[in-house]
């Protein structure tokens, strides 16, 4: 899920305003390629198949919005998925052990040679069960997961159409991949697996990540995270009969109190959260074992492990508190510290390529200005390896992602204004041929 950290006033201007020659010509160098690209008699093609093509799209997004895809379950949007990139005429169609869907549309270049990678990701946030019927009203689609991330697969499949109805070259391959294992315990499953163990692991010369709606925004950092389990354990009993014992929930209270204390810094942004909690027995016993979960995240690496060894301390000290001030006789509160989630930080350098590229695009495409920022998205992955990479946007407004009333707005022309930034900076990064 993309939530974008909106430092990046200061990228903007450095992107927009710099006045030191090397500066200065990175941007004009960029724009100028850009608008090659879009001048181009195959790109102004693609962006007419892409108009006449969007009621296509739409229905793509309400398809796929209507097959549930929880973590850790996405197999059957991912199988519909693949099958509608075997549909498209893509070569090495496939599912790769963890789940993720991919197929390659070959550039001029030759075989097994640098790559160019677009994915979106399968997965949601929502639990098995929930409804995922879209409502139509007007250009709106309400429906959990609609924007985060379903569009963004039935926009690369738009894309896909339209390079071929152009008749649109590249000289690299480009890899279309519908991800699985971005949100919360997925952890990036997906992506990391592609990076690590993938056949293309070690041909990726640039990625780009295609989350949420918003055309105007280029994530180029990476906001990086720590996430943990904390199951507190003790002896237990009747609340009555065993009253005075050590009590986990006292310690795991204790926990959440103390880490709530901690300040931390605006910029670098750093947060963190005590999120969920669950366990014990009934209203009349002490718990035996109760457990939290907690979500830090930084843009800073530095800043991360500073707000990481402070919650290790502070349960370790609410253990030893609650030890101390009530009876042991029957046994002692102890913790049981698991990481169940780790995002690495970084950024894509603001003078790299494929940044300015991309934030060339949302000019050209008639937006003021590229927003960049930071954010927790696949991203994180290639951009910790040192791989140029950008988290994007399929077009179009929405809003409420991650709640069930989340929505998205396809009106067309604002759509398909914002696909074609997305399309250009794909080709730019490709090889125009």
């Amino acid at each position: 899920m993309l939530r974008v950290s909106r430092h990046g006033l200061a990228a903007v201007l450095s992107l927009t305003l710099a006045t030191g020659s090397t500066a200065a010509s990175q941007p004009a160098q960029a724009d100028r390629t850009i608008g090659a690209i879009r001048g181009s008699a195959g790109f102004k093609a693609a962006m007419a198949a892409l108009d006449r093509d969007h009621d296509r799209i739409v229905e793509d997004t309400v398809t796929l919005t209507e097959i549930p895809a929880p973590p850790f379950k996405e197999q059957k949007r991912a199988e519909a998925y693949m099958a509608m990139l075997k549909a498209h005429g893509l070569t090495d169609v496939e599912m790769d052990a963890e789940g993720n869907v991919m197929g390659l549309r070959r550039g001029t270049g030759p075989a097994g040679a640098p790559l160019v990678v677009i994915a979106a990701h399968l997965d949601t946030v929502f639990p098995e069960g929930t409804a995922v019927k879209v409502r139509r009203e007007g250009t709106k689609l309400h429906a959990p997961g609609v924007g985060d991330d379903t569009h963004s697969l039935a926009v690369l499949l738009g894309y896909i159409r339209a390079l071929d109805a152009g008749k649109v070259k590249t000289k690299k391959d480009i890899l279309f991949v519908g991800n699985v294992g971005e949100e919360g315990p997925g952890d990036l499953r997906g992506v990391r697996y592609i990076f690590t163990k993938g056949k293309y692991k070690d041909r990726v010369a640039a990625f780009f990540s295609m989350d949420g709606t918003s055309a105007e925004r280029v994530t180029f950092g990476a906001v990086g995270s720590k996430r943990y389990r904390v199951t507190f354990k003790g002896p237990g009993g009747h609340s009555y009969g065993a009253y005075g014992l050590v009590n986990p929930m006292a310690a795991m209270g204790t926990t959440v109190v103390e880490m709530n204390k901690i300040v931390t810094p605006s910029q670098p942004k750093t947060t963190y959260a005590t999120s969920v909690v669950g366990g014990g027995t009934s209203v009349n016993s002490i718990p035996d074992a109760i457990w939290l979960e907690v979500d830090m995240r930084s843009e800073s690496k530095e800043e991360l492990a500073k707000v990481d060894a402070k919650f290790l301390q502070i349960v370790d000290n609410a253990v030893k508190a609650e030890n101390s001030v009530r009876s042991t006789h029957a046994g002692q509160i102890s913790a049981e510290v698991k990481q169940i989630g780790e995002r690495p930080t970084g950024a894509t350098k603001e003078d790299a390529e494929i940044v300015q590229i991309t934030a060339a695009a949302v000019r050209a495409a008639g937006y003021p200005n590229a927003v960049l920022g930071a954010s927790s998205t696949d991203s994180n992955i290639p951009i910790s390896l040192g791989i140029p990479a950008v988290t994007i946007g399929s077009g179009g407004t929405g809003g409420r992602a991650h709640a069930v009333d989340e929505w998205i707005d396809v009106a067309k022309p604002e759509s398909v204004k914002g696909m074609g930034v997305g399309l250009s900076a794909l080709l730019a990064m490709a090889g125009h041929d």
